[in-house]
């Protein structure tokens, strides 16, 4: 029977744990061969995918264990440089699962795309002609895409607007596309091109920007957790985290750090799997700020049994077919890794690590503080960046740790005090 609760993974081996995961994933020996090349990215595939290819940038790629989504394990591919994220999800998952683990429901992953209209005179009739040209304009935009309309998806409705801007009113035709398991933003920019003329004709105005909007409003993926208050040491620790996520919910600068932390998780799946990075980080700072005031994309509170309960709500556009999660061997691997079968199902999966990595930034603020945690693992880099290798990185890391120390020259230092030693 498949687990994701695996304790103390992080002490294996790299090629134990690699082995844990192909089990767990049922990946091929030239798929874990791939994983373990650092070269994972052949250059004619890169010189493909942007322009003016040099190399491949290398980022390290961690597996977050422990998690349990609506009743079934997972494995997370995480991709980020950061130290302590990967340990930071997969603890804070082990918690969670003492409960159940995370519970998540999700809309239909739907897209916006808009189509700005200027030069009309009288905006509100243009509104009101366009409303009743729906059906046409609908079916304008769906010869564009057949195939996603035989999946069920497609343009399915649309939304007018009239914006007052210092540069006079303006129309926006919104399109609700229905992208199934597609970001979607290719497909929704050609519909959107598509229906310009149309709708020039119906509003006797002129069209400018067609474009897809990455705050994607209609496609939400939401989570819940419940933290027993034993396995946090008790109530007054609950009330701590709650008391640190109040001071995110009151004040823009320590929300934006928050909100940041939740980001850490999501980013990360997001940078494993071929995502586009960008558009999920725009659309969920824009959401976080669609009341006109910044705020957490989390909640945490207390239930009736003193434990933590957590809830997030975030946009996730995302996709697991087209695009680099189709071209990039490693994200096609990840994808397989996640075992997900469809957008909506990723998009719960991110707001889950999403909720867990904003528990476990909470928790260590609240409690030890974050450096404790942290320090350990940025002195690995630091004592890299000293020139230290292989077991020298762990004595190096000793020192500077049980000194408080954590900096280049006094891992440098260090380094050559230990080289001294040895001759």
């Amino acid at each position: 029977m498949k687990t994701s609760i695996i304790p103390k993974f992080y002490n294996l081996s790299l090629d134990e744990r690699l082995k844990i995961v192909a089990d767990f994933a049922g990946l091929t020996e030239e798929e874990m061969l791939t994983l373990k090349n650092s070269g994972s990215l052949p250059l004619d595939i890169a010189d493909r995918m942007i322009e003016n290819v040099v190399g491949v940038m290398h980022i390290p790629l961690g597996i977050a264990v422990n998690f349990i989504i609506n009743g079934k394990p997972y494995m997370i591919p995480m991709a980020i440089e950061e130290p302590s994220v990967v340990a930071a999800a997969s603890h804070a998952a082990k918690l969670a699962a003492a409960k159940g683990g995370f519970y998540t429901s999700s809309t239909e992953p739907m897209m916006i795309g808009q189509v700005q209209v200027v030069g009309v005179k009288d905006p509100y009739r243009a509104k009101m002609d366009i409303l009743l040209e729906k059906n046409k304009i609908l079916e304008k935009a769906n010869e564009k895409d057949p195939v996603l309309v035989g999946l069920g998806g497609g343009a399915k409705d649309l939304n007018v607007k009239v914006l007052d801007t210092f540069r006079g009113p303006m129309l926006i035709v919104e399109l609700h596309v229905d992208c199934k398991d597609a970001m979607g933003a290719n497909t929704v920019n050609t519909m959107a091109e598509a229906v310009a003329p149309l709708i020039e004709k119906i509003t006797g105005g002129r069209v400018l920007l067609r474009i897809v909007s990455n705050l994607a409003t209609l496609r939400i993926s939401r989570a819940k957790t419940v933290i027993s208050k034993d396995v946090l040491g008790g109530e007054e620790v609950v009330d701590a985290i709650i008391d640190a996520y109040a001071f995110a919910a009151s004040d823009p600068y320590r929300c934006a750090t928050h909100n940041k932390g939740i980001m850490n998780g999501v980013i990360a799946v997001a940078l494993a799997t071929g995502n586009d990075t960008r558009a999920l980080e725009s659309g969920a700072h824009a959401y976080a700020a669609r009341t006109g005031r910044y705020l957490p994309l989390t909640t945490w509170e207390k239930n009736a049994d003193g434990d933590l309960v957590g809830t997030i709500e975030i946009p996730t556009a995302v996709g697991i077919v087209g695009g680099a999660t189709r071209v990039n061997p490693i994200a096609k691997i990840c994808l397989k890794i996640l075992g997900i079968k469809s957008a909506r199902e990723f998009g719960e999966v991110l707001a889950a690590v999403g909720l867990a990595q904003n528990f476990a930034a909470l928790r260590a603020l609240a409690t030890e503080g974050i450096q404790r945690g942290h320090m350990r693992l940025h002195a690995r880099n630091i004592a890299i960046s000293a020139g230290a290798e292989g077991e020298m990185i762990d004595k190096v890391v000793e020192v500077m740790v049980s000194e408080g120390q954590i900096r280049i020259d006094r891992a440098k230092q260090i380094l050559e005090e230990l080289k001294q030693q040895k001759t």
